[in-house]
């Protein structure tokens, strides 16, 4: 009878968290302040410091929920990443993602050293654990916003590859703590090797995982989705295993995989888009939870707190945005932009749970103040980002998003399938009548979305730019279709 009554109090708080953090997303946007600073506030006012309706005291666990939420996160964010988009920026997010971290870290380790008078590798630990840019909350912040394509998509990119940089970080300097024979050497060659296997274990399994989602024949389109979830989880795992990096490997499969032509392409979209959400808001609130504001509100660690955040933002992500950005063709505004967009989240979070679980001497201490780092700098940067991107005059072209739910299915067993077209380059066919293009055979404009409102097409009827077009298409004809497109 108590185990039953245990299990019925599980299903309702999880319900009760996914209801409120469902329901703190729409309050988001009118506060404007991120989704995930609300989250954690759901979770540290549902612990046992504050209502004292949830214990929970398991580093070790948040760490496991912590790092599959990535895994899926990171998955879906480079579902929705297009190579175009990323191999213009290649360069640049390569070098934030790596010298940036490491940059970010050295400053940092200097000002946690004579902030907290700690030992410099734990300096260090401090650094590697805030130095990543977070993609959970760069993907959060960035969607549907019209901030400058070049600039979001060096953020997305930057933030979704330099997690191995900072994993590895943290993890090498808590081996530094506690294992006095680690070999520097050694060490060198385990990044060589993570970044390296990682990158091309993402690259294989996502051609594999393209083409077994586009050759298998399952009776249900609901199981292409979960079809492609696993062979994110398969990544990440075996990656992992042969001690590479997982979270790497993810990201690049997954944009290797959302640059396919895929069967229920959009069932598969917009299920990770949900999953990803839903594992978001358990992951902020299970990480309030884990914080206790009574060990981390006091005078003394809030303004030492506070004083390192603003070395962080104000001198470590500019000092590291400028010189690993030289010679790259970013304004100074641009510059000052990125700087600005070192989002900090989920991941140094995370990662600060490592110390706790490894037994490191001030775990709790770095635990705190990571904390504290993460909530202002969602608060002060994530709340202001795309203000600053106005002001600094970096806004791009308004993105439109079809604000309707319509269900697109790709007809597995039929020789057609349905494609989403957003028109916003194409001026041979902008204001032109339907019956006067020339698309090519076997294609039929099914509905146009304009400005929130469904449109039945007919003969007469004119593409605008910002339209969303739903095409039916043979398979054979598919090509021929988005070469017409982007012409």
């Amino acid at each position: 009878m108590l185990e039953n009554i245990e299990i019925d109090y599980f299903i309702f708080f999880t319900a009760f968290l996914l209801i409120m953090g469902v329901l703190t997303t729409k309050f988001s946007s009118r506060l404007g302040v991120p989704a995930l600073v609300l989250f954690m506030g759901v979770g540290i006012i549902m612990g046992s410091d504050v209502l004292g309706l949830i214990y929970f005291d398991n580093p070790k666990l948040a760490q496991l929920i912590g790092i599959f939420a990535l895994v899926v996160i990171l998955f879906e964010g480079g579902l929705q990443t297009k190579w175009s988009s990323v191999k213009a920026v290649a360069v640049p997010s390569l070098s934030l993602a790596t010298l940036g971290v490491l940059l970010t870290t050295i400053v940092v380790a200097v000002a946690a050293k004579l902030i907290f008078d700690v030992s410099w590798l734990e300096g260090f630990l401090f650094g590697a654990i805030v130095g990543s840019t977070d993609a959970a909350a760069i993907f959060a912040v960035l969607k549907g916003q019209n901030i400058n394509e070049r600039l979001s998509s060096t953020l997305e990119a930057e933030s979704g590859t330099n997690d191995p940089m900072a994993v590895f970080l943290t993890l090498s300097l808590i081996e530094l703590l506690t294992n006095d024979s680690t070999s520097y050497i050694l060490l060198v060659g385990t990044f060589i090797w993570q970044m390296g296997i990682g990158l091309g274990l993402g690259y294989v399994f996502g051609r594999f995982a393209s083409y077994a989602i586009n050759k298998i024949n399952l009776d249900s389109s609901g199981l292409y989705p979960i079809f492609a979830l696993a062979f994110s989880l398969l990544t990440y795992s075996l990656t992992d295993l042969i001690n590479a990096s997982g979270l790497l490997a993810v990201y690049i499969a997954a944009i290797v995989i959302g640059n396919h032509d895929l069967t229920y392409r959009h069932s598969i979209f917009r299920f990770n888009e949900g999953f990803a959400w839903m594992m978001q808001i358990l992951m902020f609130i299970i990480l309030g939870l884990l914080v206790f504001p009574s060990q981390f509100l006091s005078f003394d660690l809030i303004f030492k707190g506070l004083l390192l955040s603003i070395i962080l933002i104000f001198i470590a992500r500019p000092v590291a945005v400028f010189l690993s950005t030289i010679k790259m063709r970013f304004s100074l505004n641009e510059k000052v932009f990125l700087s600005w967009a070192g989002l900090k989240g989920a991941v140094p979070i995370v990662l600060a749970t490592f110390p706790m679980t490894m037994g490191i001497e001030n775990s709790q201490l770095i635990f705190n103040v990571v904390f504290f780092v993460v909530l202002t700098s969602a608060l002060i940067q994530g709340s202001t980002i795309t203000w600053i991107a106005k002001k600094l005059g970096l806004n791009g072209p308004k993105k439109t998003e079809a604000p309707h739910s319509l269900e697109l299915v790709s007809i597995g067993k039929a020789n057609a399938e349905i494609i989403e077209v957003e028109v916003n380059d194409q001026k041979h066919i902008i204001d032109q009548p339907l019956k006067d293009i020339t698309f090519p055979k076997e294609v039929l404009v099914n509905a146009i979305i304009r400005k929130g409102d469904l449109v039945t097409p007919h003969g007469e009827t004119k593409i605008k730019s910002g339209d969303i077009l739903y095409i039916l298409v043979s398979k054979h004809s598919k090509n021929e279709l988005k070469h017409f497109l982007t012409e």
